[in-house]
């Protein structure tokens, strides 16, 4: 029976070893276990944060092309209104021009007019003049 007995006391301490190692191994994995799980969490915190910074940046992008839109519309009515204004400026120029032209053609006529009849309101012959003679 001694023999017996010194092989289960070598298991025995085999056991032991393997026992010690599995707790080591077990103990090293739950640190990496614990490691990767805060590494995750700073990943999570990472990204959450990175999302968000995307999202601000959408909202911003968005707000700046509603902004720009509104810009356009101001811009439009501008134009259109300053358009509208110089046709205004643009007809009476024309009405103003008209007037000219017409008050012009009035003027020659009546300078015209009046070169040809002065003439014909003068008597055909000459008023006599006296004169004397002196010695």
């Amino acid at each position: 029976m001694a023999f017996g007995l010194g092989k289960l006391e070598v298991l025995q301490s085999k056991l032991d070893i393997y026992e010690d190692l599995s707790k080591e191994m077990l103990d090293k994995l739950e640190r990496a276990v614990s490691t990767i799980s805060e590494n995750s969490n700073r990943v999570s915190i990472i990204l959450e944060r990175h999302e968000n910074r995307l999202d601000e940046g959408d909202k911003s992008n968005q707000l700046i092309i509603k902004m720009i839109g509104e810009m356009e519309t101001r811009a439009e009515k501008s134009h259109t209104l300053l358009h509208e204004r110089i046709d205004k400026i643009q007809k009476k120029v024309d009405n103003n021009q008209k007037f000219v032209v017409g008050a012009g053609a009035v003027l020659a006529t009546l300078v015209t007019v009046a070169q040809v009849v002065t003439p014909m309101l003068r008597p055909l012959t000459p008023p006599a003049v006296a004169s004397t003679i002196v010695k």
